[in-house]
């Protein structure tokens, strides 16, 4: 099938031009903007106490563990980086991670037992499979790995070698994800993320030989120089190769952000319409290779656990992205990294340098933070219902509190628009409002209303 029109008829200019605003994307609530309560270490150190105690023994804990460190610069990417070739970097800072790891050991007092851990970057991959499998051992050897474990890494295709699949995965790793982004050798060469087919090709079908079973791929939509013909032709090349899970993204432009992408002329970038039609027909084309779509931004095949946990509503969200489970503790290690003990969130020190000292005093190395209160839960509650399930439902308390009675009041021109349904004692995003359900979960956020940011902080929602 070729494409040749960029607006197809299912998307409405009318409702782009009026919801395409900058919004949060909702990994956590309050999302990070709005964190104004910074709780000092020792409240901390209660909050994760708290929150271990209550879940370890039922549902183990989380880790996110960030790998900053890359050989070049993505100029699209919005993530935490360390330009470097130098690998003499890895030892100290895997050194530094296993000093911050002790700190929550000491704070447990008991064995934690693992349900997941998630290496992010920045790229894990730049890391020899050798201080890979030292990472991993000395994050282990204090604790107690579940069976049902799900161990990933995300890998970038151009250094992801055979080494690094078999070293992981006899580590207990079964879920790979690898950045695509985009196949076309033009958009490659404009973001400096040059990856042929062939590499791609090379490490998925390694990956299914050594029994890895559930690899994702990310793409990325709204990129300079893309076009509905590009897109297509990159979603028939990953048809090819078959993932069990697909993250679509809508690219965030955020260049008072990340200056690298002030490189891009805005020309080369398509236009708001053009950007909601290359999604359209990714969404398209997914459905008809068989993925269904899974909360935003996301497919999956039927046989992959995330589409089994949406079916049978168990879908969780976090800053690692959707979730299979929910674990009440999810922490995080490295510079950057946010941990979440569900009443409260941390962030750690940016600059690998500043980290590495705060940890080396023995500190928890967070710059920033919030600690929730009962309102905060609240509405964290549902707006995490809203971005899982496209559903939550009132109770008779929640419908007395201000805050959500006022967000189902704004929801009167989407519910016009065909794309909520406002019942009693339940909200539904319906099948039309699945583009905009940044903007539904906006309704609900207490904050973002109160402080009408005065400067962009947020991506564009479409």
């Amino acid at each position: 099938m070729t494409t040749n029109t960029l607006n197809p008829p299912s998307i409405s200019q009318q409702l782009i031009s009026k919801y395409n605003v900058p919004g949060p994307r909702y990994t956590s609530y309050p999302t990070v903007p709005f964190w104004y309560n910074l709780p000092s270490e020792s409240t901390w150190k209660d909050l994760v106490k708290a929150s271990f105690d209550c879940s370890n023994d039922q549902d183990g804990i989380s880790l996110y563990i960030h790998l900053p460190f890359c050989s070049s610069l993505c100029t699209y990417c919005g993530c935490n980086t360390r330009i470097t070739v130098n690998h003499a970097v890895e030892e100290p800072y895997i050194a530094t991670l296993l000093k911050e790891w002790q700190l929550y050991l000491d704070v447990f007092e008991e064995r934690p037992k693992i349900k997941e851990i998630h290496l992010g970057g920045g790229t894990p991959t730049f890391f020899s499979a050798k201080n890979l499998k030292r990472l991993l051992d000395g994050i282990t050897k204090n604790a107690i790995v579940c069976d049902n474990v799900a161990l990933g890494f995300e890998g970038h295709p151009k250094n992801t070698t055979k080494e690094h699949l078999q070293t992981l995965y006899d580590l207990g790793f079964r879920r790979l994800s690898l950045g695509i982004q985009d196949f076309d050798p033009k958009v490659q060469l404009i973001i400096n993320r040059i990856q042929p087919y062939e590499m791609v090709e090379e490490v998925t079908q390694n990956a299914r030989e050594i029994g890895y079973t559930s690899i994702n791929f990310d793409l990325v939509f709204g990129l300079p120089l893309q076009t509905l013909a590009s897109v297509e032709d990159t979603i028939q090349k990953v048809n090819q190769l078959r993932p069990d899970r697909i993250a679509f993204y809508s690219y965030a432009h955020v260049p008072w952000l990340k200056p690298s992408q002030r490189s891009f002329a805005p020309e080369t970038l398509p236009s708001d319409a053009q950007k909601r039609a290359l999604y359209e027909l990714g969404k398209r084309q997914f459905e008809e290779m068989g993925y269904e779509e899974i909360g935003m931004d996301h497919f999956a095949l039927p046989s992959d656990q995330l589409y089994q946990a949406a079916k049978n509503k168990h879908l969780h969200r976090n800053f690692m992205g959707y979730s299979p489970f929910h674990t009440r503790l999810m922490v995080g290690l490295g510079a950057s990294s946010i941990s979440d003990s569900w009443t409260g969130f941390i962030q750690n020190a940016k600059k690998v340098e500043e980290y590495t000292d705060l940890v080396d005093k023995g500190q928890f190395p967070f710059f920033r933070g919030h600690t929730l209160n009962k309102q905060d839960l609240i509405l964290r509650q549902h707006i995490l219902n809203l971005m899982c399930d496209l559903s939550t439902e009132w109770t008779t308390e929640d419908l007395n509190n201000p805050a959500i009675y006022k967000g189902i009041e704004k929801l009167g021109e989407m519910e016009k628009d065909g794309l909520v349904e406002r019942h009693p004692h339940q909200l539904i995003i319906t099948e039309k409002g699945r583009p905009y359900v940044r903007n539904v979960c906006m309704c609900f956020d207490e904050y973002l209303w109160q402080k009408s940011p005065q400067s962009q902080i947020f991506s564009q929602t479409i």
